[in-house]
């Protein structure tokens, strides 16, 4: 299988994840989205970076998605997401993308 950028998929499964569950309603849909998305950048990562960085990078992947939810109160829902993408999708992008 060939290596790809993980940043965007990254990007795609928090902003993705919410927008569905927004506009369907149905948030596990909207996990959905999120989970296939962690899924798919995490095997990337194993194959790429192995075990520590996996993990570290999961952990911010769920941290992002759980730490959206209280900045929302601060922020609004969009802006919380995005501000949380940004993070999240800038730090995979140097740490297993460059």
């Amino acid at each position: 299988m060939a290596s790809f950028p993980t940043a965007p998929v990254v990007a795609a499964g928090l902003i993705g994840g919410y927008g569905v569950a927004r506009a369907t309603g149905v948030r596990p849909l909207g996990g959905v989205v999120l989970a296939a998305a962690g899924v798919a950048a995490g095997r990337e990562w194993l194959s790429r970076k192995g075990i520590p960085t996996t993990a570290a990078l999961s952990a911010l992947y769920l941290t992002a998605f759980g730490g959206s939810h209280p900045l929302a109160k601060k922020l609004g829902a969009w802006p919380s997401v995005l501000a949380v993408t940004a993070v999240a999708a800038g730090v995979t992008y140097l740490v297993a993308d460059t």
